[in-house]
């Protein structure tokens, strides 16, 4: 069995394989789009080979103009392996080994996104075999995710009636708005980034984040009381499928009179402004609340997202 990245002459061989599985994977025309803008990359794609004959196939996922590949964007093992969890660890593990070497100093992510018209069993087992492989080679932490989308064919929602929501251009003014609405937030990945790094770091990388995403800026803003105080802020955005709800969040002391409603009813009629026919969401899967605002709003759960990761301190 041979373990190893594509070359770059080699790129075309990672267009054959076929998931059936009921999860999203990486097909030919995605990869060959991906591999041509450089989100993908041969070297970023690995394979497992016996006698010739591709056993599995990993398919990394950065930017452009990175230096290391962000997520791990699919994982492939063909049915006649006996063990495609073991097979699987290697290959994530080899990459691993081969990304370290290269100065990456965090394990890229491991997204997995698995529908949910698929049957229970199904969906179980594409991603118990999966999350096994990614454990033993690392991404040890495990956060579950509701996604959500709101589409064309639905009542659009109406006017905000309680908020007064107005754009911001500086950033600083949106890096305070991103500190207040950090604090007791619910959202798994803002709670992990405020204990590890504090919460201005925090802040600051969620505001880079987003500012680094295809959605305009212009589209962001704060949410405001009639009497001028801060409630909020929203960041309607967009990545390279869809629109996205992006982020959005209340302050502490004005949580849990309704607010969220009015925040993501603004998000929504702002990408609807710009063009959106198909809006995109994530909740974690405990975050309450969330979840209920996006049910309220006639957004539909259509999908689930596990995320793994290596645990902060590795």
């Amino acid at each position: 069995m041979l373990v190893r990245a594509l070359s770059a002459s080699e790129a075309a061989r990672a267009l054959d394989c076929t998931v059936t599985e009921p999860i999203d994977w990486v097909g030919p025309d995605q990869l060959e789009d991906g591999l041509k803008t450089g989100h993908y990359r041969p070297e970023w794609t690995w394979v497992a080979e016996d006698g010739g004959q591709l056993l599995a196939r990993a398919v990394w996922w950065g930017v452009p103009d990175g230096a290391h590949p962000l997520a791990l964007d699919c994982l492939y093992v063909h049915e006649s392996v006996g063990d495609r969890q073991a097979l699987a660890a290697e290959l994530i593990t080899s990459a691993h080994r081969r990304f370290r070497s290269q100065g990456m100093t965090r394990l890229p992510e491991f997204h997995l996104f698995s529908r949910n018209d698929a049957s229970p069993a199904r969906a179980a087992a594409a991603l118990d075999w999966r999350i096994g492989a990614a454990a033993a080679a690392g991404l040890t932490d495990v956060l579950r995710r509701l996604r959500y989308e709101w589409t064309a064919d639905r009542t659009p929602p109406a006017a905000p009636e309680r908020l007064v929501f107005r754009p911001e251009p500086d950033d600083e003014v949106f890096l305070g708005a991103f500190r207040e609405v950090a604090e007791g937030s619910l959202d798994t990945t803002t709670r992990r980034a405020v204990a590890e790094h504090g919460v201005e770091k925090a802040a600051r990388h969620d505001l880079e984040g987003y500012r680094g995403m295809p959605g305009d800026r212009d589209w962001w803003r704060l949410a405001h009381t009639p009497d001028g105080a801060l409630a909020g802020l929203l960041v309607p955005s967009r990545n390279d499928q869809s629109f996205v709800v992006g982020y959005l969040g209340v302050v502490p002391s004005l949580r849990g009179r309704g607010y969220v409603d009015e925040l993501l009813a603004e998000t929504t009629r702002i990408l609807l402004d710009a063009g959106a026919r198909r809006i995109t969401a994530d909740t974690d899967l405990v975050n309450r609340p969330m979840a209920a605002a996006f049910d309220r709003a006639g957004y539909r759960n259509f999908a689930s997202r596990t995320v793994l990761a290596a645990p902060a301190d590795s």
